[in-house]
């Protein structure tokens, strides 16, 4: 999860929190500004089963993760990222170790799964 203010875009996953559970995942497919000042329309899909679009008006406070209430329910959103683009940014930040050792091999185990399949 990111924490750090990051704003979610386009192409981004974001975990949808309802009364502060989290309810369902989603990607913003598109954002555009909306006919009032300061509001976005953001198009979302909805990583349930059945996969649904959604569009929500949501002003940038909310992308970035400031909780906000829509008929009556608690939601907030939070950027998502995976735990292997995570660590390769902390990785790289400067001062820290992984950024002193660029140059050592990475020392994951790679598995290919059509190896896997054939045996």
């Amino acid at each position: 999860m990111v924490k750090d203010g990051v704003m979610a875009t386009i192409g981004d996953l974001v975990l949808i929190y309802q009364e502060e559970s989290p309810a369902t995942f989603a990607r913003i497919e598109d954002i555009w500004a909306d006919k009032k000042p300061d509001w976005y329309e953001v198009k979302l899909l909805l990583l349930q089963t059945p996969v649904v679009e959604v569009v929500w008006i949501l002003r940038e406070a909310y992308l970035n993760g400031e909780p906000f209430t829509m008929n009556g329910v608690k939601v907030r959103l939070e950027k998502v990222e995976a735990p292997s683009t995570r660590r390769r940014r902390e990785e790289k930040a400067p001062g820290s170790e992984g950024a002193r050792e660029e140059g050592k091999e990475n020392q994951g185990k790679v598995i290919s799964l059509f190896d896997r399949k054939k045996g």
